[in-house]
């Protein structure tokens, strides 16, 4: 064989590692956008649980918290169920702070509506922090400097970190532990 073959040879080979590479990294980056996909859904579900409940609370034990508070956490509950008015981060960080303003003891409030809330605040911060994972993950197989220059899956937008103060650092790691205290 001649060296022309050889050097034929070798770069079909280069080219087929290379095809075969980005075929596994567009395959790896559809997956991280699926988990990301349902990450967020799992995330969007909570945010919009707590969301419900909050409201839920304002309405129907206004008295047990008293009106002016009652009006201020209906306001914020719905702000954050129409987040689109404005940046959803900020909608959930007051409804959460609102939330934590609340007092531990509001008479009246059925044990079973506060142990719900109280759990919703593990949930999101653990659906919160398995989204922000994936994004993560996207973001460093995307930001590649081979995936960069060949620009694989550069029509798909990038994913944004949601970061809210969830207070899951606060935990004791139990589930239901309770909300966190700022």
């Amino acid at each position: 064989m001649t060296p022309d073959v050889w050097l034929l040879l070798a770069l079909a080979a280069v080219a087929l590692v290379l095809a075969a590479w980005s075929l596994w990294t567009v395959t790896r980056l559809g997956r991280l956008e699926s988990r990301v996909d349902r990450a967020w859904t799992a995330l969007e579900t909570q945010l919009r649980r707590r969301a419900g409940l909050a409201a839920e609370l304002a309405r129907d034990h206004a008295a047990a918290m008293g009106e002016e508070r009652a009006r201020r956490l209906a306001a914020v509950a719905r702000e954050a169920r129409a987040p689109w008015t404005r940046d959803r981060e900020l909608a959930e960080n007051a409804l959460g702070r609102e939330l934590r303003e609340l007092p531990d003891e509001l008479p009246g409030v059925p044990a079973a509506l506060r142990a719900d809330l109280e759990g919703t605040w593990t949930r999101i911060g653990l659906a919160r922090r398995f989204y922000n994972d994936a994004v993560r993950d996207t973001h460093a197989l995307r930001t590649r400097r081979l995936p960069s220059l060949l620009r694989l899956h550069a029509s798909h937008p990038m994913p944004r970190f949601f970061d809210i103060e969830d207070g899951l650092h606060e935990l004791t790691g139990s589930v239901g532990a309770g909300r966190p205290r700022s």
